[in-house]
């Protein structure tokens, strides 16, 4: 993101700093797994705007399935999901994103499968993703291994 220098009064003594230069971000985590990053990135943004969609994956199938989408406009677009497993679900909130007018969008995830990874590249070569862990591959389950589950389920202690 863009920074400024500005001046702030320290108790001590004036300091010279970087601050973000521009407001214009949102937050949009896919339900309900992405809300647990939420605070975490509005404690480094507080100006953020939040957006909200929400997926489910087909357990059958394995497709994301939309039941919501309330986004802020005209801002850059943070998407925001603990696990990119086969990217069909941020593929999907990408795609929902973009028909609504969305167009400086950055993914950012804790893990990752390179299937996951490969196919939101495909799909989205535009979008840049940010990655703190990339695991091995998925399972015939698809999920991540080693991973850690599903990562909604873990947050809300349920099935």
């Amino acid at each position: 993101l863009e920074l400024k220098d500005v001046v702030v009064q320290t108790p001590v003594a004036e300091a010279k700093v970087k601050m973000l230069k521009g407001e214009d971000i949102a937050i949009v985590p896919i339900l309900r797994a992405g809300l647990g990053m939420v605070d975490g990135m509005l404690s480094l943004v507080p100006n953020a705007r939040v957006g909200h969609v929400g997926l489910y994956r087909d357990p059958d199938t394995h497709m994301p399935v939309e039941y919501y989408c309330k986004l802020p406009s005209d801002r850059e677009v943070f998407v925001v999901d603990p696990m990119l497993a086969t990217g069909g679900s941020a593929v999907a909130a990408i795609d929902f994103i973009k028909a609504r007018g969305g167009k400086k969008i950055i993914f950012l995830c804790l893990i990752a499968a390179p299937e996951g990874i490969e196919v939101l590249q495909n799909a989205h070569p535009d979008v840049d993703i940010f990655v703190a862990a990339k695991d091995s591959h998925l399972n015939e389950n698809k999920y991540i291994v080693p991973g850690l589950g599903d990562a909604g389920d873990r947050l809300y202690g349920t099935k």
